[in-house]
């Protein structure tokens, strides 16, 4: 009987003690860690991404590999005009870029969820792309072109004439919807490179890359000199994408129109073979 008194008096003190370091308050919601039991608990809940980005210290960048706007050099570091600007962004921020090589059907859903940042990988302004992120300012323009091998090029010069090619295309990408929107089957590709190599295999007969990556993978003098490009099946921008009301892409638009300003844009443009595209600010 004693034992059974010293514990429920023991259990009866224990309680206070809790109770007196809670100070019967529970967190402010604003001083909660985001994210599940894995999230970083050193980084708060804000309605500002600059400020989310500057407490983590990095921006973390969505893209693919696509020269001439992401890919990795020799030494294995990406480098791109994309890549390159998105650096300097991050420094403009005062953190350190991070590229991240997503699933391309899935990057609005990787902006949700904070597994990135942003989206900066040419990425055409659609209005799927519009209705479910915060944009940017287009800064680029481009177009969805149809590759083929060079010595069947002169029979596929009209819309009409690739009807019965067998296409690959990048999954989730402004090509797929074009060929879409034609009504063409295609094979769904993990990025436009793996597209491009379908057609060099052979195995299938054309491929819908964007114009600014046809310009430096294909033709003599690249890493596809047997392939080359024939119809331009739109026109179009690129753009970057952040989470759907984020702050970030006023501070971009910002950075942006400075580096353009400073010559800093037309540098880089120059460096990769995409000044032409540009868009003048």
């Amino acid at each position: 009987m004693k034992k059974k008194l010293l514990a429920l008096a023991l259990a009866w003190a224990m309680g206070l003690s809790l109770a007196a370091c809670s100070g019967g308050q529970a967190a402010k919601p604003s001083e909660a860690p985001i994210g599940g039991t894995d999230a970083p608990t050193d980084i708060k809940v804000t309605d500002s991404d600059v400020a989310y980005v500057k407490d983590k210290g990095t921006l973390v960048v969505g893209m693919t590999d696509f020269e001439p706007m992401d890919y990795k050099n020799d030494a294995g570091e990406w480098i791109g005009f994309d890549a390159d600007m998105a650096r300097a962004f991050a420094e403009s921020l005062g953190v350190q870029v991070e590229f991240l090589e997503i699933n391309w059907d899935n990057k609005l859903m990787e902006l949700e969820t904070k597994g990135i940042d942003c989206v900066w990988n040419g990425m055409t302004l659609t209005e799927e792309v519009k209705a479910g992120a915060a944009t940017s300012e287009p800064y680029c323009n481009n177009g969805q072109v149809v590759v083929v091998a060079a010595d069947r090029a002169a029979d596929y010069q009209t819309v009409e004439s690739l009807s019965g090619l067998s296409f690959a295309v990048e999954n989730g990408s402004a090509g797929a919807k074009q060929l879409d929107e034609l009504n063409l089957p295609y094979v769904a590709k993990q990025t436009q490179a793996d597209a491009l190599m379908e057609v060099a295999s052979g195995a299938s007969d054309a491929c819908v890359i964007d114009l600014l990556m046809a310009g430096a993978m294909i033709g003599e003098g690249t890493s596809y000199p047997d392939l080359t490009y024939t119809v331009q099946l739109n026109s179009e921008e690129y753009g970057v994408a952040f989470r759907k009301g984020s702050d970030l892409a006023d501070a971009f638009n910002s950075f942006w129109k400075e580096a353009y300003d400073a010559g800093t844009v037309m540098e880089t443009a120059t460096t990769y073979g995409v000044q032409e595209s540009v868009i003048e600010k």
